[in-house]
């Protein structure tokens, strides 16, 4: 066996255990980054669920009305469609119909303390105090409008929740990496325990570091590659069983970011593989032959 003759067939190590061991831990990292997602989409959906009132002066004009509508459709950060005006007979209308409505305040035939308004929601990325700060400020500018409100404190809860998740995935995320790893590489270091003689069998007839790994490293390539699509594929019917069983998960899906992280843990899977075995195999060529019983 030799170098010239361009090529050597390798005992094959147990692949299967490995391919299965990679797989399983990658489908537990891309479980780890579904939750998150839908934790994201989750919040995101309720950000943008949170209204802004526009409330006018009781001498705002039909005229005035339709272009201060225009102009909040086009402000930066207004969901697009969200913006509704509410007259105050639909607020007096919609506040008889609520449980708490108190109906001897209704007896007593008051004027309807309601005034016109606007509602309108914000993109996810613009909820944020100073952000609504600057907008309440420049529509306040508009003659005919009395007064912005939002719920401020709601706001800053939403911004305080999704900081503490930020650095929560952050660290379990890195946490997951590091397992992830650390099974992977003594995955594959088992698997090649078998050839541990071979390998250096190779070198000592003159066969160069490189010639020895490459079919090795080659192996790996296509090893992260199935294991990959073995959690993509559990990962996928964890998303259908989830749709089916859990239909409000439906509008908070974004199959842009599941295309990602099913590239991404593809990636990780031919990463760390291509990584570990060629540690392993770059061992083995150090070691003294007696350090290999």
């Amino acid at each position: 066996m030799s170098e010239r003759a361009g090529t050597y067939t390798p005992i094959k190590p147990n692949y299967a255990y490995a391919i299965f061991s990679v797989a399983l831990v990658l489908f537990l990292l891309g479980f780890f980054g579904l939750v998150l997602m839908y934790a994201q989409s989750l919040i995101t959906s309720l950000k943008e669920q949170m209204k802004v009132l526009v409330e006018l002066k009781e001498n705002a004009s039909e005229e005035h009305i339709v272009v201060l509508d225009s102009l909040l459709n086009g402000l930066p950060g207004v969901k697009t469609g969200s913006v509704a005006f509410v007259s105050k007979e639909a607020a007096a209308d919609f506040m008889r119909q609520q449980e708490s409505f108190n109906e001897d305040l209704e007896k007593l035939n008051l004027a309807n303390p309601f005034l016109d308004g606007f509602t309108f929601q914000m993109q996810a990325k613009y909820l944020h105090i100073d952000t609504l700060d600057q907008l309440r400020n420049q529509i306040r500018q508009d003659s005919m409008v009395s007064d912005v409100y939002y719920q401020e404190n709601l706001v800053t809860d939403i911004s305080s929740s999704v900081g503490r998740l930020a650095y929560f995935a952050l660290g379990v995320g890195l946490f997951f990496l590091i397992v992830a790893f650390s099974l992977i590489h003594n995955t594959i270091r088992l698997a090649m325990y078998a050839n541990r003689f071979l390998i250096k069998n190779m070198e000592l007839v003159g066969a160069s570091w490189e010639f020895i790994s490459r079919p090795y490293l080659l192996r790996s390539l296509l090893n992260g590659v199935i294991s990959g699509l073995l959690a993509i594929g559990a990962l996928i019917i964890l998303i259908i069983w989830a749709n089916q069983n859990l239909p409000e998960l439906n509008g908070i899906q974004n199959y842009t970011n599941f295309a990602a992280l099913f590239l991404i843990l593809t990636l990780v899977g031919i990463s760390i593989n291509w990584l570990s075995t060629y540690y392993v195999v770059n061992k083995y060529l150090r070691m003294r032959v007696d350090d290999l019983y």
